[in-house]
């Protein structure tokens, strides 16, 4: 098998090539549950491989050495069963779970540090993370702007706000009143679409789709995810407005009140709207910057590296200047501003990549704005608003010698990657607690099984007596079981941000699609070397699969149940 070898951060190199999520799903192989006993057998690794190998050898004899013809076919597929569950039993060694380190960085792309020149970030979510706290803040108050200027009803207070309830990436459709999550192929995942704070049976949500649980792409959205009639949630900040959201409709739906869907999507969008609009946010971060924000000695551990290393940097962040400043002061310190090249708020993104019309205006200490025409972006001074265009016109800083960082995939990464080419650094503090939860025993067992199982399933169809057949539902309704364990350790609503089941979600196809790689945070940039490479690990096409994980999975000797597959042609 497959070597792994920890690196100081935690990272594993291995050998043959094998990517680290190939490596786990296939040595996460074991589950606890009714797993045969290894009582007696040599624990300390020294004669794993060997083990493998006979193993995977006798896969190809099982019938003949359990004492039973293949025509019986029920002993032959619970045979078949049991020897795979011993086999992932003893595919995972001891130490396997932590394999994967919360502070790595992923890439998508090939990248070089060693290239980047220029470094660019956003503020929100990227430069300043929050705490959760600020979300119980923003729905709190826009139920109280819904309740105090839009006159909804007075019960609606009872309703607080639940942090485990929704999860980035989500779709909305405004008419149906339903929250769900899709797959990056417009599937709508069994068991995940909400009508306020209820699920809705799958069979319903088929008969709303007119017999499918497929959404077309011009109802989904468009370049930014927003379709006609259905919107995607990409913004950290959107997660209470969705909380928000699934409580109004919970409360009209449950007491029988009569209401329009796209006034109430509107109403709800206003209020989240005006607690940012108003400035609300702006003041309780200020006023409490130990509460509200996290880890601001990490944002200047990485900003002075970046200008001690030569790096030019720059910010272009929507937030306003008085807030920008209050916050960098407390993260990074008074003369923040030495370390940026360029300053840039209020920039409107993401027309700040595509509205050629607006110019720069300088703002001085006070904030207030000037009149003269920018012909040149100074450092030391602060600008707003403007355009990519221009930017570029006057920076020079193009192409692939710039990396910018934030948290939005759409406002902040995507146009900078498709049209302008750019290398973008896609923050996800999700996936902290999602790697944390990959690394668990429960985890990896479960899936691991549910990996094997599905092989089971697929080549075991072959049998088409009534037996058999009874013995196969018995195994999809354990791979059934087995799916919805691994969707509810992430969230017993929607599951993982970047899986549904075995697609990757909407969400995590844009997340490749317009990034070169992503992390928790932009502190995990002190991990590495500011010459080192990111490669992203080969993955197997379907159609190489049998090619690597099987192989993999029996000590690389051979694919198991191969001859059984002969017929395919």
């Amino acid at each position: 098998m497959a070597a792994v070898v920890f690196k100081s951060l935690g990272l594993q190199q291995k050998a043959l090539g094998y990517s680290r999520l190939q490596l786990v799903s296939a040595c996460q192989c074991c589950t606890k549950v009714s797993c045969p006993s290894t009582e007696g057998k040599d624990t300390d690794g020294s004669t794993c491989h060997q083990q493998q190998q006979k193993r995977a050898s006798d896969l190809s004899v099982s019938s003949k050495r359990l004492g039973f013809e293949k025509s019986d076919n029920k002993t032959y597929l619970w045979a078949r069963y049991n020897e795979m569950k011993r086999l992932v039993c003893d595919l995972l060694p001891p130490g396997v779970c932590n394999l994967l380190n919360p502070a790595s960085i992923y890439a998508n792309n090939e990248i070089s540090l060693q290239d980047i020149e220029i470094y660019g970030f956003d503020y929100d979510y990227t430069l300043a993370q929050y705490s959760s706290s600020l979300h119980t803040m923003i729905f709190n108050t826009a139920r109280e702007i819904l309740i105090e200027q839009y006159k909804y009803p007075q019960d609606i207070r009872s309703y607080e706000y639940i942090p485990s309830f929704a999860i980035r990436g989500l779709h909305y459709d405004v008419q149906k009143s339903l929250l769900m999550k899709i797959d990056a192929f417009h599937y709508v995942q069994s068991g995940t679409a909400y009508r306020g704070l209820t699920p809705v049976p799958d069979e319903e949500v088929i008969e709303m789709y007119g017999g499918t649980q497929h959404i077309p792409l011009y109802q989904m959205s468009d370049f930014y995810g927003k379709g006609p009639s259905i919107k995607q949630f990409m913004d950290i900040f959107s997660l209470p407005e969705m909380t928000l959201l699934a409580s109004v409709n919970d409360y009209f739906i449950t007491h029988n009140i009569e209401f329009d869907q796209g006034h109430l999507y509107k109403d709800v969008t206003d209020a989240i709207k005006d607690v940012h609009v108003k400035g609300l946010m702006y003041e309780w971060i200020e006023k409490d910057m130990e509460k509200y924000i996290l880890h601001g000695d990490e944002t200047y551990a990485v900003l002075n590296r970046l200008v001690n290393n030569g790096k030019k940097l720059f910010l272009i962040t929507n937030s306003p200047y008085s807030f920008v400043d209050k916050g960098m002061k407390f993260m990074v310190g008074r003369n923040w501003q030495d370390l940026f090249d360029v300053i840039i708020i209020q920039a409107e993104k993401p027309s700040f990549f595509t509205d050629r019309r607006k110019p720069f205006r300088r703002l001085n200490e006070n904030g207030s704005l000037h009149w003269d025409k920018i012909s040149t972006l100074e450092k030391g001074q602060i600008y707003r608003q403007g355009n990519l265009f221009d930017f570029l016109h006057m920076t020079g800083w193009r192409g692939s010698k710039v990396l910018y960082f934030g948290d939005h995939l759409y406002s902040d990464l995507a146009d900078l990657m498709l049209r302008h080419g750019w290398r973008t650094g896609a923050i996800v503090p999700e996936l902290h607690t999602e790697i944390r939860i990959v690394n668990t025993e429960q985890y990896l067992h479960t899936l691991t099984w549910l990996q094997a199982l599905t092989g089971l399933l697929e080549r075991m169809q072959v049998h088409q007596d009534a037996e058999s057949q009874t013995i196969l539902l018995e195994w999809m309704k354990e791979r059934h079981e087995l799916r919805s364990v691994t969707k509810n350790l992430f969230n017993p609503q929607f599951g993982s941000i970047f899986r549904t089941y075995h697609n990757p979600t909407y969400f995590s196809r844009r997340l490749c699609r317009f990034s070169d790689v992503y992390m928790a945070s932009i502190s995990c940039l002190l991990n590495y070397d500011l010459q080192f490479t990111f490669y992203p690990r080969r993955t197997p096409l379907q159609h190489e699969a049998p090619l690597w994980m099987d192989q993999l999975c029996t000590g690389c000797m051979k694919t198991p149940f191969l001859e059984e597959m002969v017929h395919i042609r």
